[in-house]
């Protein structure tokens, strides 16, 4: 049995671009993997089965794990034993965090382990179950493009930590940019650039394109917004589609100082320092 950590990222930057005609939209984004996540437990078994601890999910053929094995049982020529899985989620659901993606880029790593697969294998997999799976896969700092696919190292980011607080509601990806749509495509706004660590003051454009749509599908984002602005005494900026929060500190000890500050009134808060790594093995 091997046991996979599989790492939530934040969207430091988010910047959307109109639909194409599949209805997809192209982004920029400088997106970053985290020290905290879901943990996936491998092995074989007599059938496949996907069993889920700390969280309602579906556990058949819609789930990314499985998404990931038939993508890859596709991609490739291969036999796979019957698996079972054990996965157990930290990442809160429909957060912006990525939690899926990371449950998929992790599954084909351990698949990877398993079958004795290339990681050059699996990264031409990766596009094929899910948009963020590729830079999930990767991990670290990375600036990514187009759908998801294009991905271009960012630098090892460090000298400093995030708190992320979670609300106690989720939001789905595709009301979010439905709504984006219908609203003209706004741009978010800028976060003020004295607020940035040092280590991201460069000529990249900060803000998150997806939060007027995100405010619009759920107005409490708002008050969420407001009370972390006040209570941490900085500004806030939110990850992919919401409605996940984080404030900038300067190490893990004042993020988590302020995650504990503020997690009595949300679904989840966190102070975490930044990962260079994607999926990574726990134990053999």
């Amino acid at each position: 049995m091997t046991t996979w950590l599989a790492p939530a990222k934040v969207n430091l930057t988010l910047m959307v671009g109109s639909a194409a005609a599949g209805g997809l939209h192209p982004i920029q984004s400088l997106m970053q993997t985290l020290d905290w996540g879901d943990l996936l437990r491998v092995d074989e078994g007599d059938e496949d089965h996907l069993e889920v601890e700390g969280a309602d999910l579906p556990a058949g053929d819609d789930n990314l794990v499985w998404k990931a094995v038939a993508a890859l049982k596709e991609g490739i020529d291969l036999a796979l034993p019957p698996l079972h899985v054990h996965l157990e989620k930290r990442i809160p659901v429909a957060a912006g965090l990525g939690g899926g993606s990371a449950d998929a880029a992790a599954m084909l790593a351990a698949l990877g382990r398993m079958l004795n697969l290339s990681p050059a294998v699996l990264r031409r997999v990766a596009p094929h179950i899910g948009s963020d799976v590729p830079a999930a896969f990767a991990g670290g700092s990375l600036w990514v493009e187009g759908f998801g696919e294009r991905l271009s190292p960012f630098g090892v980011l460090s000298g400093f930590a995030l708190a992320v607080a979670v609300p106690d509601f989720p939001l789905l990806t595709a009301d979010v940019y439905r709504r984006w749509d219908d609203l003209g495509e706004p741009r978010g706004s800028e976060f003020p650039s004295a607020a940035l660590p040092p280590a991201l003051r460069r000529s990249v454009s900060f803000r998150n394109d997806l939060q007027p749509a995100a405010l619009r599908v759920r107005p409490e984002l708002g008050d969420a917004i407001s009370l972390l602005s006040k209570e941490w005494g900085r500004p806030v900026a939110m990850s992919g589609s919401g409605p996940s929060l984080f404030g900038y500190f300067v190490d893990d000890e004042e993020a988590e100082a302020a995650a504990r500050q503020v997690e009595s009134r949300f679904a989840a808060a966190v102070g975490v320092d930044l990962s260079c790594d994607g999926p990574t093995e726990m134990t053999g």
